[in-house]
């Protein structure tokens, strides 16, 4: 049996960067980052402070980060908000017939269409929606989000419990391919949603 520290590290993806490469693709993969925040003082202090947060977030106060095809902007997490703790919700933005990155976790997420088509693959499964549509990514499942509309962006609203599975050391990530670094032909100024 080997002993817990004669084993190799982690080789290159979504929780070790390649250090020869030493190239940031997208800053949420490579930047640190909290996942959960330090709770201390009095339960009164706590409970006050908890109170006096604000209960709306204008999403269109926060920069959109990514591209060229897709861009997401994190909204409420333990790291932009105080009032959350337990939940992480993001917007995803995708530019005609743009996809992102394959890539698995430990924590299930639940998607919300807000605008557009497209589909998922799920561990090979392909997976149609449409706005409207409520989408779920399991736990430990590899996916791949597409917009299949050529012509339209693609907007979804994720929602997930990450900050939870990541307390319990449920730290898993890893991105198998990363997305495009290159804009689709024909949509080469494609920005996301000023109005998100």
């Amino acid at each position: 049996m080997t002993d817990l520290y004669d084993r190799k590290p982690p080789g290159p993806g979504h929780n070790q960067p390649d250090e020869e490469k030493k190239e940031v693709i997208w800053e949420r993969w490579d930047k640190k980052r909290i996942f959960v925040r330090e709770l201390s003082g009095t339960y009164s202090h706590l409970y006050k402070q908890l109170l006096d947060q604000p209960r709306v977030y204008n999403s269109r106060n926060i920069p959109w980060k990514g591209g060229p095809g897709q861009y997401g902007k994190q909204v409420i997490n333990p790291q932009h908000a105080m009032v959350a703790q337990s939940i992480e919700t993001h917007i995803e933005a995708y530019g005609p017939g743009a996809y992102g990155q394959k890539h698995g976790h430990m924590n299930s997420a639940v998607f919300y269409v807000l605008k557009g088509r497209g589909h998922d693959v799920h561990d090979g499964r392909t997976i149609p929606w449409n706005a409207g549509d409520v989408m779920i990514v399991e736990n430990g499942c590899v996916h791949q989000h597409f917009n299949d509309d050529p012509d339209n962006e693609a907007v979804l609203l994720v929602m997930k419990a990450k900050p939870l599975f990541l307390f319990m050391h449920l730290l898993f990530q890893k991105i198998v391919t990363y997305p495009p670094t290159e804009p689709l032909k024909g949509h080469e100024n494609w920005q996301p949603p000023a109005d998100l």
